[in-house]
C-alpha cells in the first residue's frame, strides 16, 4: 500500500508537525477503504514504473524530464503503456522522456494566466486543493516554491501523481494526500494556499472559503479560481440536476458576488485579477482522456450556451489576503 511515511518525517519538524496528531489515522482509514475498486491495479502500475532520475528537468516553463541517453523505443513503449493505464488524464500536460502526455485539460494555460497575479512563491510552503494528478504542484516547485502539498480525494490522482514523480526521481518537494479540504485541522502554516477549479462542487461555498482561510499564516495569500457567470454582486447562478453535464454543480456566483462572499469571510485586499472563457483548445478529448469534453457539454447551436441552457463556462481569478 502506498506508503506516506516519507512525507511524515518531512513535517515532523517544521509548522505542520501539529498535523501528526490526526493525520495518521486518516490516511489508515484511506488505506483500508481503498482497497476496493481499482486501486489496486493503479496502483500495481506505479509499482511496476522504473524510478527514473532526469539529466534535464524543467519546471518553471513546463513538466519536463529527459535523459542525455534516450530511453530505447521498447522502453519508451512499456513506460508509456503503463502510464496509459492511469487513464484518463485530466491536467497536465505532462512530457516525460519523450512521452507526451496531452491532457484533456492544458492546465499550462491556466499556470500561465495564475503566475503574474500572485506573490513570487519563492522560498513559499504551499497547499493546493483539489489538485488532481498534482501536475500545478510541480509548477509551483518550478515558480521556487519550498514546499508543496496537495490534497485530493480521487485514487486516480494519487496514483497518476506517485507515477509522475517516479519519473522524476522520487522529488521529495511535492507530495499528494487524498484528503479533501473538510479532513484538515486549522492549520495556519501554509504562506499561499490554492483553489482552482474546487468552489462550485462545494455545497456550501462560504465554509469552503472559511476552511481555506484557517490554512493560511497571518497575511498568507489565497489565489481562488472558479466558474462564474456575468452579474452584479446579487447574482449567483444555483443549476438544476447538471450544469455542463456535471452533476455536483452548486453554486456559480458573479465576479463582484465571489469578491464580497472573500471579505464576508474575512478576507483583505481581494481583487479580482482575470477573467476568461473556457476554450474548445483548453479542454477537449485527447488520446489520453478519450471521453466526452467541452465540445459534448455546449449547445451545439449556440457555443455561448450549455447544453442545460446555461452560460458557458466562465472563470475567474481572485486573489485575496488573509489578515
Amino acid at each position: 500500500m502506498t506508503d506516506f511515511g516519507d512525507f511524515y518525517r518531512l513535517i515532523a519538524k517544521g509548522p505542520l508537525s501539529h498535523w501528526l496528531d490526526t493525520l495518521p489515522a486518516q490516511l489508515s482509514a484511506w488505506q483500508r477503504e481503498s482497497l476496493h475498486g481499482k486501486f489496486k491495479l493503479w496502483f500495481n502500475t506505479v509499482e511496476h514504473l522504473p524510478t527514473l532520475t532526469p539529466d534535464r528537468l524543467d519546471l518553471l516553463h513546463s513538466v519536463t524530464a529527459s535523459l542525455d541517453t534516450p530511453l530505447t523505443d521498447g522502453q519508451r513503449e512499456g513506460v508509456e503503456n503503463l502510464l496509459r493505464n492511469l487513464m484518463p488524464w485530466r491536467k497536465g500536460p505532462f512530457s516525460l522522456y519523450d512521452i507526451e502526455i496531452d491532457t484533456e485539460w492544458r492546465s499550462d494555460w491556466k499556470w500561465d494566466r495564475v503566475l503574474p497575479h500572485i506573490s513570487s512563491l519563492a522560498g513559499r510552503m504551499i497547499l493546493d486543493v483539489g489538485c488532481g494528478s498534482g501536475y500545478h504542484m510541480w509548477r509551483m516547485i518550478g515558480a521556487g516554491a519550498h514546499f508543496a502539498v496537495g490534497i485530493d480525494p480521487m485514487q486516480l490522482f494519487l496514483c497518476q501523481f506517485e507515477a509522475v514523480r517516479k519519473l522524476l526521481g522520487g522529488d521529495q518537494r511535492a507530495h499528494l494526500l487524498p484528503l479533501g479540504i473538510e479532513q484538515l485541522p486549522e492549520l495556519a502554516a501554509f504562506d499561499t494556499v490554492f483553489s482552482m477549479g474546487v468552489l462550485y462542487h462545494r455545497r456550501s461555498p462560504l465554509d469552503h472559503l472559511y476552511q481555506l482561510k484557517n490554512q493560511l499564516v497571518s497575511g498568507g495569500e489565497l489565489v481562488l479560481e472558479t466558474l462564474v457567470v456575468a452579474g452584479d454582486a446579487l447574482q449567483v447562478l444555483v443549476p438544476g440536476d447538471r450544469y455542463a453535464q456535471m452533476r455536483n454543480v452548486y453554486f456559480i456566483p458573479s465576479t463582484e458576488a465571489l469578491k464580497a462572499w472573500l471579505e464576508k469571510c474575512g478576507f483583505v485586499d481581494v481583487r479580482i485579477a482575470d477573467i476568461s472563457v473556457t476554450s474548445l483548445e483548453e479542454q477537449r478529448r485527447t488520446s489520453w482522456m478519450t471521453s466526452e469534453s467541452l465540445a459534448e457539454f455546449l449547445d451545439p447551436d449556440d457555443q455561448s450556451k450549455t447544453v442545460e441552457g446555461y452560460p458557458a463556462p466562465q472563470r475567474a481569478l481572485l486573489i485575496a489576503r488573509k489578515p
